[in-house]
């Protein structure tokens, strides 16, 4: 990889990746397709965590948005179109994707929902 080419660091591993994959046996890609999927099944796309936003707590990509902040709006009865109205930066996919997170996470997100109430 080229010096300063520092984005292109993502692709370079994949391109490994793959070259490292063809080289398995049968068995041993079925192996990894068994872990991939089971590392995935945790993933959500669109939602993201991080410690230095909105204190960890998980929100939409691109923003600051918490998914219980929205999950919130909806149990107070605001419709899917007053929410993007009142989020302009987030798109029917990223409720979409906030919906599916809820459904995964609901004791969490009713906790972080009280953990707010209380505040």
């Amino acid at each position: 990889m080229a010096e300063g080419a520092w984005y292109d660091f993502p692709m370079a591993r994949l391109v490994e990746a793959q070259e490292l994959v063809s080289t398995l046996k049968p068995a041993e890609k079925a192996e990894l397709l068994q872990h991939l999927a089971r590392e995935l099944g945790e993933a959500f796309p669109g939602i993201e965590e991080s410690p230095a936003v909105c204190g960890g707590a998980p929100c939409i990509v691109r923003t600051r948005i918490p998914v219980w902040v929205l999950e919130q709006a909806r149990r107070l009865g605001a419709s899917e179109a007053e929410i993007l109205r009142a989020y302009p930066s987030l798109r029917a996919e990223d409720l979409a994707n906030a919906w599916s997170f809820v459904r995964a996470h609901r004791v969490r997100i009713e906790q972080q929902i009280t953990d707010n109430e209380t505040a």
